[in-house]
């Protein structure tokens, strides 16, 4: 058989399945797309700050300013505009009001608490979702507190103290609770104090899957923990040499009472966010992290990327991988896109 002849039974063979054809249009590039992102999949991470009036901008994350409790409520409200269901919140607290055990966090006029009472005064259509962990309280930056040898953080210690902030958080009146630790045993805690004390319809959103990552770092930066960190959370946070071990933290939360589970950070761990959803099939959020947002704005700073591509691509591959909502700090942007 010559060359010629067998091109042509080569083209007959493949005629019929040439997967070109459907991304030759537009319309036709709409009509096949197996995932799409929508407005009601994001989730807008904001950050506090002591004062009255108050605007910071936060230097390792472009754009992305802190605020004090009164103009939370500015926030709040652009958020359900753009059609955004709901906030995180973080604080960074006074550096006079952090001490080794987060008292800070148990203070129900801490800055949270007033942003959220704040926001609820408004009536604001809006989901407040409130972080419980002691890192942005204590003067050593973890997120529980130390064992008496001032080396290790003490496990059943810390628990006890995450359950007393959620229950603050409760009372201020947050919709939703979001354990972002990674203490053995806090989601089971949580949710029993909750409900023994009138709180059973309070949802608990666990970082189940919470990895010991170098992405974090502006994020700390935007909670005023990097200056204080003492050692790394190696201890409590999670390999990220490790997949199967996420699938087991994850099946420990929702049997301890997690109504909807999470993988952190986002990018890195897309395979984990898969495994998660497709083992479980419970409503999964993830978190694109302030390391990976200040990636995509340095790399699109400097002309190395097409920022506005780079930005949807990034949240197209959280939704192809199975979440069904993402924390993001471009979700003001996308949303304006989203509904343009």
């Amino acid at each position: 058989m010559d060359k010629h002849a067998a091109r042509l039974l080569v083209n007959a063979a493949t005629a019929g399945r040439r997967m070109r054809r459907r991304r030759m249009h537009g319309w036709l590039r709409d009509l096949a797309r197996e995932n799409a992102l929508t407005v009601h999949d994001l989730i807008w991470p904001i950050f506090l700050t002591a004062g009255v009036g108050k605007t910071e901008q936060i230097p390792s994350m472009p754009g992305v300013s802190r605020v004090s409790p009164d103009l939370a409520v500015d926030v709040a409200k652009r958020a359900a505009d753009l059609g955004i269901r709901a906030v995180a919140v973080f604080p960074n607290t006074p550096s006079e009001l952090r001490d080794p055990m987060g008292s800070e966090a148990l203070n129900p006029n801490n800055l949270v608490c007033q942003a959220v009472r704040a926001i609820k005064a408004k009536d604001i259509d809006i989901g407040l979702i409130t972080d419980v962990a002691l890192d942005p309280y204590t003067s050593h930056g973890h997120d529980g507190v130390f064992s008496s040898n001032d080396r290790d953080i003490d496990n059943d210690a810390s628990v006890a103290k995450l359950v007393l902030q959620a229950k603050v958080l409760a009372e201020a009146g947050a919709d939703m609770v979001a354990p972002s630790d990674m203490m053995d045993g806090r989601i089971g805690a949580i949710r029993q104090y909750l409900d023994e004390h009138g709180h059973t319809d309070l949802p608990i959103m666990s970082y189940a899957a919470k990895y010991a990552s170098a992405f974090y770092g502006p994020f700390r930066d935007a909670v005023g923990a990097s200056a204080t960190l003492i050692g790394d959370k190696r201890t409590y946070q999670m390999d990220p040499g490790n997949g199967q071990e996420a699938e087991m933290e994850v099946g420990l939360d929702i049997d301890e009472g997690a109504d909807i589970v999470m993988v952190k950070p986002g990018m890195p761990y897309l395979d984990v966010l898969h495994r998660v959803k497709t083992t479980f099939g419970v409503p999964t959020t993830v978190y694109q992290v302030s390391g990976e947002f200040a990636m995509i704005e340095a790399a699109a700073g400097n002309g190395w990327i097409d920022r506005d591509r780079a930005i949807m691509e990034s949240l197209l591959a959280f939704k192809r991988a199975g979440a069904d909502g993402i924390l993001t700090y471009f979700a003001p942007e996308i949303a304006a896109k989203l509904n343009g």
